[in-house]
């Protein structure tokens, strides 16, 4: 029996198809090709709202194919791509995991913040921990490469890059504006509603004890569009999966 489709599928439909559909836009010159990519964007947004009302938000399907029309550039600029993310496993001498709460979610996850522009992936690690927490890194190597969209940390296309990082300095002192607390915390002893500490923690406290792990990475679904990412809001919840959907898009 076929399974039907998640909200996370649609998700993945709908922004597949509109970022097809702009990329198109931003390179055609033939006007029939423009009027189907313009036809597409609107199915596009009647997937993304229907998806977004599984979760009681009201989106005006309209109102979004217009917004993706506007964000069309032309040549390469036009190019539609996933924005990208970087994330800190941060140890201390005890082996302890640094973690950040999130201000408006109060959801408890690794330092994590979005690339910034002439700044290497790894000097934006750097950075974003000092920025969130007050704590000084070193940057050992990177440990994973994932799909936001595929683990339903997010309802837009992002990767996150994740890197295994060492203490070096600094006091813990939260962001003002972005996050409620910080802390290190014992393998074990993470605190109540981390994100899905299932999905990475295990792998994050090796990396910090210094044994050898593989960099992570999603595997290709068989077959690509029959998504298996199911597993993932039953384990969550809806309500807990919205709520991280909405802190990482905000």
């Amino acid at each position: 029996m076929t399974t039907p489709p998640t909200q996370l599928d649609l998700l993945r439909w709908a922004e597949a198809l509109a970022g097809s559909a702009r990329t198109g836009l931003g390179f055609t010159e033939n006007l029939y090709e423009q009027e189907r990519y313009e036809e597409i964007l609107k199915v596009a947004a009647e997937i993304r709202s229907q998806a977004d009302a599984l979760s009681g938000k009201a989106i005006d399907a309209d109102e979004l194919a217009d917004e993706w029309l506007k964000s069309v550039g032309k040549g390469v600029p036009g190019y539609v791509t996933p924005k990208i993310t970087v994330g800190a496993v941060v140890g201390n001498e005890k082996n302890e995991l640094l973690l950040v709460q999130r201000a408006d979610s109060l959801v408890w996850l690794y330092p994590t913040g979005w690339a910034d522009v002439g700044y290497s992936a790894s000097e934006v690690v750097v950075k974003e921990v000092k920025e969130e927490t007050g704590i000084d890194c070193e940057v050992i190597r990177p440990i994973a490469i994932l799909d936001g969209m595929r683990l339903g940390f997010t309802g837009i296309p992002l990767y996150s890059l994740v890197f295994h990082c060492q203490m070096i300095g600094g006091e813990l002192k939260p962001h003002p504006l972005e996050c409620a607390d910080v802390g290190f915390f014992a393998e074990g002893e993470l605190p109540e509603k981390t994100a899905v500490p299932e999905q990475w923690a295990e792998e994050a406290f090796a990396a910090i004890r210094g044994e050898e792990i593989d960099v992570r990475f999603d595997r290709p679904r068989e077959p690509i569009w029959v998504g298996d990412d199911s597993s993932l809001e039953e384990k969550l919840g809806s309500e807990t999966l919205d709520s991280l959907i909405e802190d990482v898009e905000n």
